[in-house]
């Protein structure tokens, strides 16, 4: 005699497979999400009493996790875009202060942590203005 099968009753083989990849691929994205978006809570809504979802439920969960995924990585990507331009600006303001005049980069602009500021000034008041003497004062931290 063979052993009783372990399914559900009214599950077929097919369905609980389907069922095995939908809960695995939830796991991937909730993994996955929480590594880039370590503060965030989970964004899964729970049903408020606890029952087995039907696979369209399932699908339109990961459907969910895949868009929040997209997002979170697109507003990294911007964030590190945004990161990449300061870090050449403070490039170009270094090397040519001159042409930057009055611009001001913080530390949070470029990534970095602390509360350092590049501001381009005139190196000796309304005398380095009028003269184009410009320099990099870069702040020495936080207050």
């Amino acid at each position: 005699m063979s052993a009783p099968a372990l399914l559900a009753p009214g599950v077929a083989g097919g369905e609980r497979a389907a069922r095995r990849t939908l809960r695995a691929q939830l796991e991937h994205l909730e993994a996955e999400l929480a590594g880039l978006e370590p503060a965030a809570p989970p964004a899964t809504s729970r049903p408020s009493s606890p029952r087995l979802l039907s696979l369209a439920e399932l699908e339109v969960a990961r459907d969910r996790l895949a868009d929040q995924v997209a997002r979170a990585r697109g507003t990294i990507g911007a964030e590190a875009e945004a990161e990449q331009g300061n870090r050449i600006l403070l490039e170009e303001m270094l090397l040519a202060p001159q042409r930057h005049r009055w611009r001001r980069v913080t530390s949070a602009a470029v990534g970095q942590s602390g509360c350092r500021q590049w501001h381009v000034r005139p190196r000796f008041g309304l005398l380095g203005v009028l003269g184009n003497w410009w320099r990099v004062h870069v702040s020495s931290g936080c207050p």
